[in-house]
């Protein structure tokens, strides 16, 4: 049997149970046996590999690879995935380098097929580590696929803060948000933003994230986001706007609650 994490509320109640769960539920969840011989196969298999072609060949080993970096649904598109990696990431014109969704150019980046000589696959502990992102992202995909709300904050959680330590500009980090869809959904949900916002100039979006970040956040920064309090209250904003927007008749409660992160 597939293994389910036990969600029993939902809304922002039940995020704050998921968390205090979630370190009983990840480990149930690695020990299931459909984990566990995927996690097998890999770590017997992947030392082997030369070649992104033979990588792409091979569909379990693949889709561990693409697991590890939220990249499942691309298991079919080979040529694909075969391309972002053979391209590598050393010039402006890589594909992963040309690509919106930088996950795939963190998948070119650890493999190393395009960029080095041996490939970063044969090093003794590249199995544990893309082993340990697995476990993370498919996680996030079983509770997603019961409450897609929180997936969207697990994702921010761990995507968030890594991003406001990198040294590049804060225009950059917004960019980066903006080219992420799972980030950009949780900003745009928390900060208050219709869905057609994603029409407008990308210098226009950048403008207006800033100035309702510094309204809700104190700052226009990403770098802000290296607090956990900071995302803290970012996914708490998230998950209550959520829930309100999907909710047909709002309750007093909740319409207090929201009021309360906006003072």
């Amino acid at each position: 049997m597939t293994f389910q994490p036990t969600l029993p509320l939902g809304g922002y109640a039940g995020w704050g149970v998921l968390k205090r769960t979630m370190a009983v539920q990840q480990q149930a969840f690695a020990a299931s046996a459909a984990n566990q011989r995927d996690e097998a196969y890999f770590r017997e298999k992947i030392g082997a590999i030369n070649t992104a072609e033979e990588l792409v060949a091979d569909r379990r080993l693949l889709g561990v690879a693409l697991g590890a970096y939220g990249l499942d649904n691309d298991i079919n598109n080979k040529y694909f995935i075969r391309k972002v990696l053979e391209d590598g990431t050393l010039t402006p014109g890589a594909l992963a380098n040309r690509l919106a969704d930088k996950q795939y150019l963190k998948l070119s980046t650890a493999f190393g097929f395009g960029d080095l000589s041996t490939p970063r696959n044969k090093i003794s502990d590249f199995a544990d580590k893309t082993i340990a992102l697995y476990r993370t992202r498919q996680f996030e995909t079983a509770v997603g696929n019961q409450n897609s709300d929180y997936r969207l904050a697990l994702n921010t959680e761990r995507e968030l803060q890594t991003l406001a330590n990198r040294s590049i500009s804060e225009d950059t980090k917004w960019f980066t948000i903006m080219g992420s869809a799972p980030l950009r959904q949780v900003f745009q949900t928390a900060l208050g933003l219709p869905s057609s916002f994603a029409s407008l100039d990308l210098d226009q979006q950048l403008g207006v994230l800033k100035t309702r970040a510094e309204a809700k956040f104190g700052e226009t920064s990403i770098s802000q986001f290296s607090d956990p309090e900071k995302i803290e209250t970012l996914v708490k904003t998230f998950l209550l706007r959520s829930e309100l927007s999907s909710t047909p008749a709002v309750t007093s409660r909740g319409m207090i609650a929201l009021q309360l992160l906006q003072s």
